[in-house]
């Protein structure tokens, strides 16, 4: 693979400040030799997580460094564990290359499923590239400034019956039980949600982190925090249309947690 493909997997912006911002479900791509063998959900990636970029206002942030995937997650889930290990043992859950859809439909026609020498491509081919970038981001960062944090930002339905039941609350933050940062950025994200006047929320309920989070949170000084955020917030979900309104009070919502991140990692 040639460093021009590498760099169209994902969109890399090198920031100033003590902290990154990864967005690895943003994407859509396939490749289009893999679309005939997909079922219409699985063409139409339809577990996105839709507009996280633009609701971050990312674009206005230009001393953040950010790293957004291009490809699909129904192509390789970039929070998955290598080895493919469930983050969430004894639970529901979706693979490394997927093969159902949250409401566990195919993604794949039959016979059509990846196999092993097809999922070991992908991660040399997607999973690799990515992981690379972000780490070598990581540690740049940590050696300009002696402590970075890592941000790792995801939305979800708000009603997903194989991983939960009932409604989601609205910000979902996870740290694995505060292994992956240390205590006093633990206490600021717990104040962050307190403050969350319009807004249900949980600190390490369902979601805890997946494996970006639970991963780099053990690099040295890099502390990690995993937002998983309900698309109800700031998208009408039965259409899956952007909602101007609602999506600019959680992007103040937004803008108060990394402000918060920064403070705590420049003190």
């Amino acid at each position: 693979m040639s460093n021009g493909q590498v760099m169209n997997l994902y969109e890399f912006h090198e920031g100033q400040l003590p902290l990154m911002i990864s967005f690895p479900h943003s994407g859509t791509w396939i490749p289009s030799e893999l679309l005939p063998r997909m079922t219409p959900l699985g063409r139409n990636s339809v577990d996105t997580d839709w507009f996280l970029p633009r609701l971050y206002q990312i674009s206005e942030m230009p001393e953040v460094s950010s790293i957004i995937a291009r490809p699909s997650r129904y192509v390789i889930d970039l929070n998955r564990s290598p080895d493919g290990k469930s983050l969430y043992p004894g639970q529901d859950t979706t693979g490394l290359c997927p093969q159902i859809t949250f409401s566990q439909n195919p993604i794949y026609a039959d016979s059509e499923k990846p196999q092993t020498v097809e999922v070991e491509q992908r991660k040399t081919q997607f999973w690799q590239p990515y992981h690379q970038q972000l780490r070598s981001e990581l540690e740049r960062l940590v050696e300009i400034h002696g402590k970075v944090v890592l941000l790792d930002a995801h939305s979800i339905a708000s009603r997903v019956p194989m991983f939960f039941d009932g409604v989601l609350p609205d910000f979902n933050m996870g740290t694995q039980r505060g292994a992956t940062c240390e205590p006093s950025l633990s206490a600021r994200i717990r104040g962050f949600c307190d403050g969350l006047s319009e807004y249900s929320y949980a600190d390490n309920g369902r979601f805890i982190g997946g494996y970006i989070t639970r991963h780099y949170g053990q690099m040295h000084s890099v502390n990690s925090v995993q937002l998983e955020l309900s698309q109800a917030t700031y998208m009408n979900e039965s259409n899956g249309s952007w909602q101007s309104d609602s999506a600019a009070n959680v992007a103040k919502e937004i803008r108060r947690l990394i402000e918060l991140l920064l403070d705590w990692s420049q003190c």
